[in-house]
Order: structure tokens, then C-alpha cells, then sequence
């Protein structure tokens, strides 16, 4: 694994699920890793398993000042960091026809996009200006299409996605790489409510070893696992007369209260 020169891994929704496993990835090198969640007792349980090499950032990832604070703190600490991975994400099964799921739009959105612009632009221009850093976004494989029941979360990582894009061409040739990481399914807090079969599940342990890979390698755009891939692939040309009989046969998330 490439060790970072300079500064820390910034991993956030680190108090659970992928973000846990990619913070215990990294600080399992020796590197040091800055963690941000809302959950500041779930961020301090894993600070504790490598002491000296984490700090905790109890920060919303909807809130821009609290990012811009965090990543004030973190710099004043570890230094400007190498990485930021904008990882805190939220799924919830959603309805336009049901008037309460407008909150739940809200919120998935705000989270997982607008998460991501907060969480990466405190540290652009310094990057930039230094000539390098990798910038790193979760996205799903549900960003490829609209999923029935999940039209927030479809929808909001087909917004990452394109956003990723966009920042992508904005930083060539800055020295600054953005990567956009689309996994399929991964065992945790957020898949474990799914009422149907989830092909090619991860751990999320093998998950964040593979994503760190990639980082390394710097591949700015990659679907993983690679079965997930070529499904993705699949969808992404799969005309609509075949795919909407298809994709109304799907299982459905659960909505909040549903």
C-alpha cells in the first residue's frame, strides 16, 4: 500500500459500516485518519483502537460550516491531508406519491450530495495549490438507473456521479485526482434492511481494501465487485422496453415508517 508523504486520511460516516472499515484500513498502515460522523461515542470507540493515529470530528456532513470547522481542526492537527474520502451516505426507500417522503428526499440528497461538496471543498484550493491529493466519492451502482422505490437514492447517486465528473475535469491537470467508486451491495447497517437477494455482497472489510487500491492506483472511475461491473454495464445500455418490466419485478427498500 502507498503511504501517504504528508498528511491523514479523511474518511466520513466513519462511525459504522464501509466508513469504520476504510478508517481501520488506513490506520491499521500506521497512517494517520481524521473521522467524521454525526455519532461522536461510535467515533471515539474506534479512535481508541489506535491511539495517536485517529482524531474524531463529530461533524454533519449536511452542514458546511461544521465541515469547514472539521477540516480547519484537521488540518491544524495532521497537516493538509493526502486523501478525502466523502464516504456518509443514507438509503431509504422513498414514494413520490406519499407527501411525508418529501423529508426523506430532502435528507438523501443533502446527504449524498451535497455531502460530498461539503466535504471536499474546505480542502480544494489547498490541494490545488499544493499540487496534489485525492479526492475520493462513493457512489453506487444504483446511480446507473432508477431503481423503483428508491428514486432519492437512484436519483441522488446519479447526482454524485455527474458531480464527480464535473470535478474531475475541473482539477485535470492541478495534481489533484478525483475518484468516483460506484460499489454494489455491501453488509451493513443500511443492507440489512433490504427485504430481497443482493448479488455479489461484500463485506465491508473487503470492500474498503479494494476501494484503498484503487486509490492508490488512482483509477478515478471503478465498480466493484467486478461481477457488479459487468451488471452495471448492462444496465447502463439495457434499452427501456426491456429494463421497466424488469426493474418493476424488483424488490423494494423499506420507507421509513412503511
Amino acid at each position: 500500500m502507498q503511504v501517504p508523504g504528508r498528511g491523514a486520511v479523511v474518511v466520513t460516516g466513519a462511525s459504522g459500516g464501509l466508513g469504520a472499515a476504510l478508517a481501520r484500513h488506513y490506520a491499521s498502515h500506521g497512517i494517520p485518519v481524521a473521522l467524521i460522523a454525526r455519532r461522536a461515542a461510535a467515533l471515539d470507540k474506534l479512535a481508541i483502537e489506535y491511539p495517536g493515529l485517529c482524531s474524531t470530528h463529530a461533524s454533519d456532513v449536511r452542514d458546511a460550516a461544521a465541515m469547514r470547522d472539521a477540516a480547519a481542526a484537521i488540518t491544524a492537527r495532521h497537516g493538509l491531508p493526502d486523501i478525502v474520502i466523502a464516504n456518509a451516505g443514507i438509503s431509504v426507500g422513498t414514494l413520490t406519491e406519499e407527501a411525508g417522503d418529501e423529508q426523506a428526499f430532502r435528507d438523501v440528497f443533502d446527504t449524498n450530495v451535497l455531502g460530498l461538496v461539503h466535504t471536499f471543498q474546505p480542502h480544494v484550493s489547498a490541494m490545488r495549490e499544493r499540487g496534489n491529493g485525492i479526492l475520493v466519492g462513493i457512489a453506487s451502482v444504483a446511480g446507473y438507473r432508477g431503481i423503483p422505490g428508491a428514486g432519492a437514492y437512484s436519483a441522488s447517486k446519479a447526482a454524485a456521479i455527474s458531480y464527480l465528473e464535473s470535478l474531475r475535469v475541473e482539477l485535470r491537470g492541478s495534481g489533484v485526482t478525483v475518484i468516483t467508486i460506484c460499489p454494489g451491495y455491501i453488509a451493513t447497517a443500511m443492507t440489512a434492511v433490504n427485504p430481497y437477494h443482493m448479488p455479489f455482497i461484500m463485506t465491508a472489510e473487503s470492500a474498503a481494501r479494494k476501494i484503498a487500491t484503487l486509490i492508490d492506483a488512482r483509477k478515478t472511475h471503478a465498480v466493484l465487485p467486478w461481477q457488479m461491473a459487468v451488471i452495471a454495464r448492462l444496465m447502463h445500455v439495457l434499452p427501456r422496453w426491456a429494463y421497466d418490466p424488469l426493474a418493476a419485478r424488483a424488490g423494494r427498500k423499506p420507507r421509513r415508517g412503511g
